[in-house]
């Protein structure tokens, strides 16, 4: 399935982890040193920002490789308690392009790294540098948000709505914490999008059913299309709609066309055990002990009632 085209334009001019490492920690905080080294000796973190590779980019730089070489060093830090092994820090597109393309050595530069800091250069390097879908791109504006406030990821999309909040109502209360300077200046360094943007059109993101993410993790369909599919109530309907637009390439006029045909089912019959996981999916995803306290209370008084009904029922 050929991957749909970002609908941002990155920038043109190369990101250079050398740069971003000085910019990062300082030109002196941590060890550098550059040469080659065995490419079965170098493994890859257990959590990447990045999870899809669209198959014709890489085999394009596959047969660059092969004619000219690696360009730019890998970055790669020594793996503790293991001598003569690296955990790649940036550089996958690369490092799996030079697999493909059948080297056995890679040009790298060597940085001691603490987990913190190599989390953080793997995040900007994604970010400022690969052509990241929008749901990949959410993903690791919060994982670097979270590490850099060393915080849940969770707790961070809280803070970021109680931010948004007081500024909305004009208040102070979170605004002039360390906390929140520290979300201002991860997005300025960025230079992506304002934190009020991302609150507000890339958190909802994460929001959406969990097949419509991965459709969109993998590059199958276009953000625009997967809001629409999304639409669709009953988890059963919505499956077979996504999967009838990937692999027809249905486009975003067609979608609509077969979702209105839907609809009236969609309305009156969804099943009693897709109604019951909606509810708790939205109701999870909302949040509201964090964002609205007043609103959850009536919500633990509903679920109260529930719960007596249940027990009565038994």
């Amino acid at each position: 399935m050929t991957r749909q085209p970002s609908s941002r334009r990155k920038s043109d001019k190369p990101y250079k982890s050398q740069a971003n490492l000085d910019v990062l920690f300082g030109e002196e905080e941590v060890a550098t040193s550059s040469q080659t080294v065995k490419l079965d000796a170098i493994i890859l973190p257990e959590r990447q920002p990045r999870r899809y590779f669209d198959p014709e980019k890489l085999e394009q730089l596959t047969e660059s490789i092969k004619a000219h070489g690696i360009l730019e060093n890998l970055l790669i830090r020594p793996v503790e308690e293991k001598e003569g092994l690296y955990e790649l820090v940036a550089g996958e597109r690369r490092y799996r392009a030079a697999q493909a393309a059948g080297l056995t050595e890679v040009p790298v530069a060597i940085r001691q790294l603490t987990d913190e800091q190599a989390i953080q250069v793997s995040l900007v390097e994604n970010l400022q540098r690969e052509d990241l879908n929008p749901v990949e791109e959410t993903e690791a504006i919060l994982q670097l948000l979270a590490s850099r406030l060393k915080s849940a990821e969770s707790d961070v999309s809280s803070l970021l709505y109680r931010m948004l909040n007081d500024v909305q109502r004009m208040t102070n209360n979170v605004i002039s914490q360390p906390e929140a300077e520290t979300v201002k200046q991860v997005f300025a360094e960025l230079g992506l999008m304002e934190w009020e943007s991302f609150i507000n059109n890339r958190l909802p993101l994460l929001r959406l059913p969990e097949e419509i993410l991965e459709a969109l993790r993998s590059g199958q369909i276009e953000y625009t299309k997967a809001k629409v599919i999304a639409s669709v109530k009953d988890e059963q309907q919505r499956k077979e709609l996504l999967a009838q637009a990937i692999q027809e390439n249905l486009s975003l006029s067609r979608i609509r066309e077969r979702l209105n045909s839907i609809q009236p089912n969609k309305v009156s019959s969804p099943s009693p055990q897709s109604h019951i996981q909606t509810i708790s999916r939205r109701l999870n995803q909302s949040k509201l002990w964090d964002k609205d306290p007043k609103k959850w209370k009536q919500v633990q008084g509903w679920l109260q009632k529930i719960e007596k009904l249940l027990e009565e029922g038994q």
